[in-house]
């Protein structure tokens, strides 16, 4: 009877299904619907860089490259990131259906090549075509940029350590091991790599080598496979030191771009060490007007090369900066200043310099009396700390930098000398001051305390702080997908153009167009 019904129902769904006509998408469409407004925007792109991309010659694209780069970017709007779950999407869902528009649906291969190949410098180009392009809107503008960075996990494994320190004292030791090997064999002069290989080179020629059970090596080659492996280890350990460069400590073997970094929102005390970028955004009138993902773990070290980037892809400059206390640096003050832009950094003790323990801090520069005529700084005891002498050196952008010590004559039986130095007893209170950073400091102070600064403030912890938010907590991007500096470099610019698209929505609906900065609530 089970047998029966079941036949029977069969064969009703099959008759049905002979009645149902072609779905038009665009009835099931609403009017106000996301999918729209991105279309419409992305139509207005220039798309010849993205087609240049690909050859004339050989086998045509599966999908058309501007409808394959819509429907990645609608689907980092939905927050669809894998290549299976958008091709999915393809296939089941009506609004990448419509956004198909008839072409056939991409496999996940398909998409995962276009995502990860020759399309990056073509898909960063869209980007900042689509900033333009809200610039001319009037949804942008040029008066001030905020800039905020956060860590982002690598895709990489996360215990493929290579630190800094560690290969160092393995170089060293092989270096020590190499240089009793040439003291024995009586060789002059440094112990360098190419000597060293030159010793392989010669020996391996003289010796008849053998291998296998029961065949005993002689000493001559046990000696060469002990100076080969010397030299493997040391070429494996400076192409390491290569791969980790100047500006880092450590990197990861399976993504040697990702540097470890301590991830604060881990449920742990001191969080955990894993291998991430540090991915900078700027953001001007809520929208994303630039991203980068940087190794350098710290906020002050990306902030030249970030704005120098984005001066570069938008061909204008933003005449104000704000940042937080991250950021300040003397090297970057200099660069504002030489480039014209107001600098709206707060101070790395702008907090606890508020303090009382602080203030109670008499060792403490900031709390010493500066006579510019003298040019020396009074402690609590009245005594005066004199120049001494200065020292200039050249930072890594190029840019000279004063540092001016300071020392008192005599601390003898001062009745503040606990609390006012830390230095062993009979050394005098010396104090080492940045002029240049001084001066810089000061004015940034100064715009910030402003009616205007603190309205730049209080719209940097909601649009870009809020940003991150949404990307990290309601996108859920919390882990790339590919690996390289390059390939997550293409996730990133099709996330940011994805969060200006809903942004952009989310603004028409709310009927907030053309509006930049938030104002204060009044109570």
């Amino acid at each position: 009877m089970k047998n029966l019904q079941q036949v029977n129902y069969t064969t009703k769904g099959w008759e049905h299904q002979q009645l149902i006509l072609p779905i038009d998408t665009e009835i099931l469409i609403p009017e106000q619907d996301p999918v729209r407004l991105a279309s419409a925007q992305l139509e207005k792109l220039d798309y010849r860089k993205l087609y240049s991309a690909y050859s004339a010659k050989g086998r045509k694209s599966a999908v058309e490259p501007r409808i394959m780069f819509e429907v990645l970017v609608y689907g980092y709007m939905c927050g669809i990131y894998s290549s299976r779950e958008i091709e999915e999407a393809c296939r089941k869902r009506v609004d990448f259906m419509w956004l198909l528009d008839g072409e056939p649906v991409p496999d996940h291969t398909t998409i995962a090549r276009f995502r990860s190949g020759r399309g990056k410098e073509a898909i960063e180009h869209l980007f900042y075509q689509y900033i333009r392009l809200l610039d001319e809107q009037g949804e942008t503008d040029h008066e001030e940029v905020f800039i905020d960075g956060t860590k982002l996990e690598s895709a990489a494994n996360r215990y493929t350590f290579l630190w800094r320190k560690s290969i160092e004292k393995s170089l060293s030791q092989v270096k020590d091991t190499v240089r009793d090997i040439f003291n024995q064999k009586q060789i002059a002069g440094n112990v360098t790599l190419k000597k060293l290989s030159n010793l392989v080179e010669t020996g391996e020629a003289s010796i008849l080598f053998v291998h296998g059970t029961g065949k005993r090596k002689s000493p001559e080659q046990r000696d060469w496979e002990k100076l080969n492996d010397l030299l493997l280890r040391w070429e494996k350990y400076e192409q390491q030191l290569f791969t980790i460069g100047n500006t880092r400590n450590s990197c990861s073997k399976t993504d040697p771009d990702a540097t470890f970094m301590r991830m604060k929102e881990d449920h742990m005390r001191n969080g955990q060490l894993k291998p991430a970028y540090n991915v900078q955004i700027a953001v001007n009138s809520e929208y994303i007007t630039g991203i980068g993902a940087f190794s350098n773990r710290t906020d002050s070290g990306t902030l030249v090369p970030f704005l120098h980037h984005l001066e570069k892809m938008q061909e204008k400059r933003y005449d104000c900066v704000v940042a937080d206390a991250g950021y300040e640096s003397l090297g970057n003050y200099l660069y504002l200043d030489a480039a014209g832009q107001m600098s709206f950094i707060k101070p790395i003790n702008y907090e606890t310099s508020k303090t009382k323990q602080y203030k109670a801090q008499v060792g403490r520069v900031e709390n010493m009396q500066y006579l510019e005529n003298e040019d020396c700084y009074v402690c609590a005891a009245g005594r005066k700390l004199e120049l001494r002498r200065e020292n200039t050196t050249k930072n890594s952008f190029g840019q000279y930098e004063t540092t001016a010590y300071y020392r008192c004559d005599d601390c003898s039986g001062c009745t503040f000398r606990n609390v006012c130095s830390k230095a062993a007893d009979g050394k005098r209170k010396e104090l080492t001051v940045n002029p240049e950073f001084r001066e810089h400091r000061a004015v940034s102070l100064q715009n910030i305390s402003t009616e205007m600064g603190i309205l730049l403030r209080m719209n940097r912890s909601i649009q870009v702080e809020g940003a991150f938010g949404v990307l990290k907590a309601d996108y859920k991007f919390r882990r790339f997908l590919l690996r390289g500096r390059v390939k997550i470099s293409t996730e990133l610019h099709l996330l940011a153009l994805a969060y200006d698209l809903k942004k952009l929505w989310a603004k028409l609906i709310g009927n907030r167009l053309q509006t930049h900065l938030f104002a204060p609530i009044k109570a």
